[in-house]
Order: C-alpha cells, then sequence, then structure tokens
C-alpha cells in the first residue's frame, strides 16, 4: 500500500522488481551497512510512488539511481561514522561447469579484481560500478553524478587501467 492508502500501481512495481536489488548493491556501496541500505532504496520507492509515471518514464533507471545516490549521500553525511562491510557478490552467469581448480581461479581473479577496485579513487569505483555492475550508459551516469559524460569515460579508463596493471 501507498502512502494515502492506495495500491501503488503496476509501474511502480514493476521498477521495484527490476531495479530493486541493484539499487540495494548501489546504496550498500555509499552507505555500508544493510539496513541503512534497505531504507534509502525504501526511500527511493517512496519517492516513485509520490511521482507520476510521465515524469519518470524514459528515464527510469537514471531517476532511481539519482534518487537513490542523493537520498544514500544524505544519509552517510548525517552519520560520521562509517562502518565496514563485505564486498556484495558479483552476480556471474556460467553456462559451462568449471573444474575445482578453475572456480578457485575464477574466483582469486575476482577477488583481486574487487580488491583493486576497492582501492580506487571514490569516484572512480563509483563510475566503473555503475557502468558494469548495474549496466547504465554515460549519459545515465553522468545524470546521476552530475559528471560530464566525457569526465566519466576518462574515469572508467584510467581506473580499469589501474585494475589492470594491479591485477598483471
Amino acid at each position: 500500500m501507498s502512502l494515502n492508502g492506495h495500491v501503488p500501481q503496476d509501474w511502480v512495481s514493476e521498477a521495484h522488481r527490476d531495479y530493486g536489488a541493484r539499487l540495494m548493491l548501489y546504496a550498500l556501496r555509499i552507505v555500508r551497512d544493510e539496513g541503512r541500505a534497505s531504507e534509502v532504496v525504501q526511500e527511493t520507492f517512496l519517492k516513485l510512488c509520490r511521482e507520476q509515471e510521465q515524469h519518470v518514464a524514459g528515464h527510469m533507471a537514471q531517476w532511481l539511481y539519482t534518487v537513490c545516490r542523493n537520498v544514500a549521500l544524505d544519509v552517510r553525511r548525517k552519520e560520521s561514522r562509517m562502518s565496514a562491510v563485505a564486498e556484495p557478490p558479483m552476480t556471474q552467469v556460467d553456462v559451462t561447469q568449471p573444474s575445482p581448480l578453475q572456480s578457485t581461479e575464477n574466483r582469486e581473479d575476482v577477488a583481486r579484481v574487487l580488491a583493486a577496485l576497492d582501492r580506487l579513487p571514490e569516484n572512480q569505483q563509483e563510475c566503473i560500478r555503475l557502468k558494469f555492475q548495474h549496466g547504465l550508459s554515460y549519459q545515465e551516469i553522468s545524470n546521476v553524478t552530475g559528471l560530464s559524460t566525457s569526465n566519466i569515460g576518462f574515469l572508467i579508463h584510467t581506473g580499469l587501467k589501474q585494475i589492470r596493471s594491479r591485477v598483471t
């Protein structure tokens, strides 16, 4: 039920189904606490319930990530202490069954990449995660972060280059 007692419209439910889990991962990276991240995502969807569908149609992902980011940054600013949270596992689709040795090597490779990613400046991490974990375009990332698309491209290129040099 929404705040006014009506059942949320299908488009809000569909947005929650499509983006809820991804927004949770994104918020978690910012606030570094699962409970606070859940509250951030809830607040994001409450704000969506208050919007009219035509105001977000055509740019739903951008709108959701922007609102989620702003709410998460507000929460982080209000709470000065930061608690460490383990990196949520990246979902990996694999149609073949690797051998136990290959699985171990793959996990080690992913762990090295994630460790290298965590050592990048925060703005590079955010751009890389929005691009590769959340599938946003440079323009959408620009709209979410307020950075120019050329700056997004530079940050991603530089970050990936640093990751490559650290894992090889």
